[in-house]
């Protein structure tokens, strides 16, 4: 299984991905800035490292298509936005469809955006967690397939809590991932299954 994973900073989330050596292998690592540091992590793992750097393109429809065509030729099976601080646009979303996985630091349908942990403190819930997701062409607004619940504790800070969740996001993708490996994800309107795939020697 082919992973190509898209982030724009400092890259746990795509190491934790590299470190964990699961049944699937990562082809390339993308951001849309050239000097992210996740790129040399990329590069110290020996896995392609590329660029689409978003302040070259006249506007943001010609950068999603200069990505889609840069992460195409990888073929890739899934596409991990690891942390990728840029909106998918409708063509790239559209090009990938239903192969695009994203996590959000919340519980969603609660608290979608940038600010997900911040915006979670201040409401005053009591849990909140992380969401593993299909990306579609709304924000935060794909399909789910798994979720995670974590207590804020009354001590927490944005910083504390984020921190925590990011913990569990990483365990959790690396998982979701190796399951993906052996595993049939199936969409049903917005409900997401996963099955065992069927082993060649079990196919008649």
């Amino acid at each position: 299984m082919r992973i190509l994973l898209l982030a724009s900073g400092s890259g746990t989330l795509t190491q934790a991905v590299l470190d964990a050596a699961g049944p699937y292998n990562v082809v390339a690592v993308g951001s849309d800035l050239p000097d992210a540091p996740v790129l040399q992590r990329a590069e110290q793992a020996g896995v392609d490292a590329f660029s689409v750097d978003f302040s070259s393109y006249a506007d943001r429809a010609e950068w999603n298509r200069a990505l889609a065509d840069a992460v195409a030729s990888y073929q890739p099976d899934w596409i991990v936005s690891a942390g990728l601080m840029r909106i998918l646009g409708p063509e790239f979303v559209s090009r990938f469809a239903g192969t695009i996985i994203n996590t959000h630091p919340a519980l969603l349908p609660s608290f979608p955006g940038a600010h997900a942990v911040r915006d979670a403190l201040a409401h005053g819930v009591q849990v909140t967690g992380t969401t593993i997701h299909l990306i579609d062409e709304g924000v935060d607004t794909g399909p789910i397939i798994r979720q995670f619940p974590i207590d804020i504790r009354p001590t927490d800070t944005e910083e504390t809590l984020h921190e925590r969740i990011k913990e569990v996001e990483r365990a959790q993708l690396v998982r979701l991932l190796s399951d993906l490996a052996t595993h049939t994800l199936t969409l049903n309107g917005r409900r997401v299954t996963l099955t065992p795939a069927e082993s060649e020697s079990s196919r008649v």
